[in-house]
Formats: C-alpha cells, structure tokens, sequence
C-alpha cells in the first residue's frame, strides 16, 4: 500500500470520476486504475462499483473517513516541512552562557529581530556543559558556550571557535591581591574563591589548573551568575576567577579590582603559564540548513569577533 494508492481513492471518491480524478493527481486515467486495482489487492476487497459513476462499495465507505485523515496528515505534515525550508518556523530557541548574553549577543538579537520580525527569539543562559546538552536533545538550536571537545565531537556537531579571551581576577578594591598589577599564581592559591556551580566549563576550567599546580582550591563559595559573583567578591574576602568578557561591568566599579594574572616560569609554580578559555558556537548539520539558524550563526560569526576586536582597540 502506497501514499499515491491512497490519494488516487480519496481523488475518486471525492470527483465521483475515475477521468476526473486522474486529471486532480495530475496522472492518466489507466494509472488511477491500475493504483485502485493494487489498492484493491492489498485490502481483498472491492472499493468501487464498476459504473458509470464511481460509488464506494461498503468497504470503500469504511476506509474513506480513515484515508482522509491520512492524506490530509501528510499534507500538514509536507506544509510544515516546507515552511521550515522557506524559514517559516515560529520560534528559534538559543542557548548561552552569562557572559556572552550580557556583553555580546544583544546587537546580535537585535538584527536578528530585524531581519526575522516573524520568528520568535528565545535565549536561555547556561553554563556550557547544560547548554550542550539541551543542543544534543533538540531543545535548543544553537549553543554559544565554552569548549568542550568531549561534547561537541560527533559527525553530525557542527563547531565554529568565535575567540579566546583570557581569565583574570575578580577581588574587591581593598584585598591584599589587588595591590598586585599581575597577580603570582604563588599569591593567588592563598586565598578563598566564590566560584561557578558544577557543569559550568569555567569550574572545570579553574579546577583543572589547579590540580596542575598540584595546589588546593578553596571553594568557599558557589553561584552562577556575574552580579552574584561582584556581590560576592565586593565584601572583601573572597576572589574570583573570571573570563576578560565577564569582567566589563567590574572594571568600572571602584569597589572593585580586575588585575591579570602573570606566568611563572620559574619558581614553586613552573607549569603556572597564563590561562585563557576558548569560546565557540555549535549546532548541528541539518539545522544549519534551516534559514532563520543559518542567518542567526552568521550573524554571530560577523558581530562578536567584531565587538571583541574594537574592545580590546579601545582598551
């Protein structure tokens, strides 16, 4: 039984005309008969009377209500696969992390709003391991998030690198570190820390240095988003590790201090070289097609390397 057997039926039926339906299919008239006669077939039953005018036999008016709702859910089914071809989908949902929602992605929305007026924007901040896990169960579209290699490798992941931007230090205006103009990893480990929850890449990202240096992180405090983290930190005891990019509304705080941190070549800390994180966007290949996914990644390829560039200009 084919889909073809099925709307050659319905076209009968509804015409009344075995001529009128093969001109509806836009197929000769011996077609139409040859698909009724497998259709017939299949079934072990007659569908029609053999008249000069085609009339459902009772086995014909039992199927007719059930292949109507076929075709027509394969012709909802065609439409919609069509309007997401032509870019015709209701919303575009996106997925990234704090820093890149509050600094670079708004001029980005804000084209995309433009150029899509119909397509409903949704953007969800998440820490990159969430983020890349709601990509991978099509909940999301598209993630802009931290790398990482063991969750976006896949012959279906597409991963595009945006920048790399280094981490510095978050502490308040009057800690002890912030005398420093780059602070020693040798002074960094003596203090407590405020940072990101669990599945956040930066924590990974902390935690791995410091089991390089072979030094202790003294987690004191966990949050998960950059107000909590200058908050926190302007009290005075605690410090953060942060990327440059999370770090732009601190910088004009004078609560706060931002200070970078410097490489140890020699010394108690040898393997203590600067530490940057690489961000990238990714999606998948058959949503790259879509139009409206398509236009939003390029707009991000264009616009945040961009406002990355002409920030560090102005810096």
């Amino acid at each position: 039984m084919r889909l073809e057997q099925l709307q050659a039926f319905l076209a009968i039926a509804q015409t009344g005309s075995f001529q009128q339906a093969a001109r509806q299919c836009s197929v000769t008239q011996s077609t139409i008969s040859r698909q009724i006669q497998a259709l017939e077939a299949d079934l072990g039953l007659e569908l029609f009377h053999r008249t000069s005018h085609a009339k459902l036999t009772l086995a014909g008016e039992r199927l007719l209500p059930r292949v109507r709702k076929i075709c027509q859910e394969w012709q909802t089914a065609t439409n919609e696969l069509a309007n997401l071809i032509a870019g015709k989908q209701p919303e575009l949902c996106i997925a990234a992390i704090h820093s890149i929602c509050a600094t670079y992605l708004p001029p980005v929305l804000q084209k995309f709003c433009h150029d899509y007026p119909d397509v409903q924007l949704r953007v969800t901040s998440l820490g990159s391991d969430r983020a890349l896990k709601v990509l991978k169960d099509g909940l999301v579209d598209l993630a802009i998030v931290m790398n990482n290699r063991f969750l976006t490798t896949g012959r279906e992941m597409v991963v595009e690198v945006l920048y790399d931007e280094p981490i510095e230090v978050l502490t308040a205006a009057n800690h002890p570190l912030a005398k420093y103009e780059c602070i020693p990893w040798s002074e960094l480990i003596r203090y407590p820390q405020v940072v990101f929850k669990d599945g956040y890449g930066m924590q990974r990202l902390i935690q791995d240095r410091f089991e390089r240096l072979e030094a202790k992180l003294q987690a004191a405090l966990e949050v998960n988003t950059l107000d909590a983290f200058r908050g926190v930190v302007r009290q005075g005891e605690l410090i953060a590790l942060l990327p440059q990019s999370a770090l732009i509304e601190a910088r004009c705080d004078p609560t706060l201090a931002v200070r970078p941190l410097t490489s140890n070549s020699k010394g108690t800390f040898p393997d203590s070289s600067s530490l940057t994180r690489r961000v990238v966007m990714v999606t998948t290949q058959d949503r790259l097609q879509i139009p409206p996914i398509n236009h939003f990644w390029q707009l991000v390829r264009e616009n945040i390397p961009l406002q990355l560039d002409q920030q560090r200009s102005a810096s």
